[in-house]
C-alpha cells in the first residue's frame, strides 16, 4: 500500500510556516509514501516565486501544482522552467512556459501529478477540462502506475462531474481553489478517489486566508481595499489518500487537517 497526502492550497507566510514545522512529522507519522502540494497562493496569497518554490520542496513536498495564480508572480514564468518538480495547469495555452504535469517515484512505483483549470466562474483562459484530462492520460500511458487529477475549480458541480467523467480511468480527482474543505470525500464505484475540495493550509480565521475586516467592507460598500493575508489559526488541510499497488486504484481517501 502507498499512501499520498495532497495539501490544498498554501496560503502567504502561514501556510509556509506551517508545512516548514509540520510536514517531516507528518511523513513521519502517516509513513507518507508523497506528498503533492497546491502552491499558487504560496507568495502573499497570489502566486509564487522561485525561492518559495525552492523552500516548500526542501520542506518535504514531492512536488507543487499550481492554478489559476500561475503567473502572479513577476519573473515566475522564466523561474518556473528551472524551478524543479513544479507544474502549470495542463490545459493552459501549448505556449505556457514549464511543465504540464509531474511524475514522483517511490520505492519502484510512479504516480503521475497533473492539474486542468476549471471553466465555470474562472478568468484564464483554458481549454476543456474533461478533453485535456484524455489528451493527458493518452500521453501518460505506460509512464506511470497511479495518476492524480486536480481539478482547480469554483464550481462544484464542474469538479463533481470531472470526479465521474474519470472514474476508474485514474486514482484520484481532488478539487482545490475555493479553499473550504468539503465533506464529501470517498472512492467512487470504479475505483477513484474524489473530493470537491481538500481546503487550505494557511489562516483559518479569515475569508479564504485573507483578513476579515476588509474583505466584509468590501461586500458592503464595494469600494476597492488591500486583501491582506490573516495570521490566525493556521492549518494544514489536504487529503490523504491510500493506493492499491496492484490495481492503481484508490483503498481509501479521508480529509486531514492538521492545527498550529
Amino acid at each position: 500500500m502507498f499512501k499520498l497526502l495532497f495539501i490544498g492550497d498554501i496560503v502567504g507566510r502561514p501556510g509556509r510556516d506551517i508545512i516548514n514545522e509540520r510536514l517531516a512529522g507528518l511523513r513521519r507519522e502517516h509513513s507518507l509514501d508523497f506528498v503533492i502540494a497546491n502552491g499558487e497562493n504560496a507568495a502573499a496569497g497570489a502566486g509564487i516565486t522561485g525561492v518559495i518554490a525552492k523552500s516548500l520542496l526542501e520542506a518535504g513536498i514531492d512536488g507543487l501544482t499550481l492554478g489559476d495564480h500561475v503567473w502572479d508572480q513577476r519573473g515566475w514564468e522564466h523561474e518556473i522552467i528551472e524551478a524543479g518538480p513544479v507544474c502549470r495547469p495542463a490545459n493552459l495555452p501549448a505556449s505556457n512556459p514549464g511543465s504540464d504535469h509531474l511524475i514522483i517515484e517511490r520505492r519502484g512505483f510512479r504516480v503521475a501529478v497533473f492539474t486542468v483549470l476549471g471553466r465555470t466562474f474562472m478568468g484564464l483562459k483554458a481549454d476543456c477540462p474533461f478533453l485535456c484530462a484524455d489528451r493527458m492520460l493518452e500521453r501518460l500511458k505506460g509512464q506511470a502506475d497511479a495518476i492524480i487529477v486536480e481539478i482547480h475549480a469554483e464550481a462544484t458541480s464542474e469538479k463533481q462531474a470531472l470526479g465521474w467523467y474519470l472514474d476508474g480511468r485514474v486514482t484520484a480527482v481532488l478539487g482545490t481553489h475555493t479553499h473550504v474543505p468539503t465533506a464529501d470525500a470517498r472512492v467512487l464505484p470504479k475505483g477513484t478517489a474524489f473530493i470537491c475540495d481538500v481546503g487550505m493550509t494557511g489562516p483559518y480565521a479569515s475569508v479564504l486566508g485573507r483578513q476579515i475586516e476588509p474583505v466584509v467592507a468590501r461586500f458592503v460598500d464595494g469600494m476597492p481595499r488591500r486583501f491582506e493575508v490573516a495570521t490566525e489559526d493556521v492549518r494544514i488541510s489536504g487529503a490523504l489518500i491510500e493506493i492499491s499497488p496492484s490495481m492503481a486504484r484508490a483503498e481509501k481517501i479521508e480529509l486531514l487537517t492538521v492545527r498550529k
